[in-house]
């Protein structure tokens, strides 16, 4: 199946003010965002016309680069609009909005203390990360040899450009093995995350989820223990480690892309899509179909 180049699309791409043509959206090849990773971004889903949890999306984005030594250069209020007008220009009424901003080309080297800050949101239309088969009878997860770096070795509060490098290998040596996905253990052997999603076990009927002191507490992942509590599920945040896939019983994943999607196996552990994890997803479902999604947002929000 043929795919079609992100570079060469019809549409619009609001980049550093101002609505441009897509093919015209473009960075030096010079510049440091590329060499070095000064990069930060937000993953964004649209239902209905509308960006779910927009305002935190954009003020993670702010404080990504915060962490990562420059300031945004439009307010989270201007990035909201900004949004929108791409939304508009390309008639998107379901899809993924990729917020971006990066240092630019002035200086060239590891200091790049007087580069200018540059920002662009795409928007494009965008089914379901995973095949509908795969999300009703669970994804296939391999466990990664890359493991997510410590806090004091990387920005991981950060949603950098630089830190999803072991992401990308991972998954594609997930794939080369016939998986869906991996499986990241952080630097103390523990059990982190997807690589590009949280994760959630179901042992007992309740939940357990890591504690994400080494990468980022998705928004998905927040908005998933809201609805958890809702319904009378115990969560609990904590340490896990991997030889207690034995006594889970059920495994689903959390993150903008993949919503909630179970999981059937990682390595040679085996689950069920049982009823908890199909109870969340018709939550989440359920909650970002909504017509009013501001009105569902703030229900949400206000049990976190």
């Amino acid at each position: 199946m043929s795919m079609l180049p992100f570079d060469d699309r019809d549409g619009a791409i609001w980049m550093n003010g101002q609505l441009r043509d897509w093919r015209d959206s473009q960075v030096h090849v010079l510049t440091h965002g590329l060499h070095y990773a000064s990069c930060v971004f937000e993953g964004e889903r649209v239902y209905n016309g509308e960006i779910f949890k927009r305002d935190e999306h954009h003020q993670r984005l702010h404080e990504s680069a915060r962490i990562m030594g420059f300031d945004v250069p439009y307010s989270v209020q201007q990035i909201n609009d900004a949004a929108q007008q791409v939304l508009e220009a390309n008639g998107i009424e379901n899809g993924y909005v990729r917020p971006v901003a990066w240092r630019g080309s002035e200086m060239m080297g590891v200091s790049a203390q007087k580069n200018s800050i540059n920002v662009a949101i795409a928007a494009w239309q965008w089914p379901a990360y995973f095949s509908p088969e795969a999300r009703l009878e669970g994804i296939r997860m391999q466990i990664s040899d890359w493991k997510r770096p410590a806090p004091d070795t990387a920005p991981v509060k950060s949603k950098a450009a630089g830190l999803y490098m072991i992401c990308t290998l991972s998954k594609h040596t997930a794939e080369a093995a016939g998986y869906n996905d991996a499986l990241m253990l952080d630097y103390r052997g523990r059990i982190a995350e997807a690589t590009g999603a949280n994760i959630f076990l179901v042992q007992n009927g309740e939940l357990h989820t890591p504690e994400p002191d080494c990468f980022l507490d998705g928004i998905t992942r927040r908005t998933v223990i809201a609805l958890a509590h809702q319904h009378g599920y115990k969560v609990h945040e904590r340490a896990i480690m991997p030889d207690e896939l034995a006594r889970t019983d059920e495994v689903f994943i959390t993150g903008t892309a993949v919503e909630v999607t179970p999981v059937r196996e990682i390595g040679p552990y085996s689950f069920t899509v049982g009823d908890t994890t199909r109870t969340l997803l018709q939550a989440f479902d359920d909650l970002v179909q909504r017509r009013d999604t501001r009105t569902a947002h703030a229900s949400v929000s206000a049990a976190e």
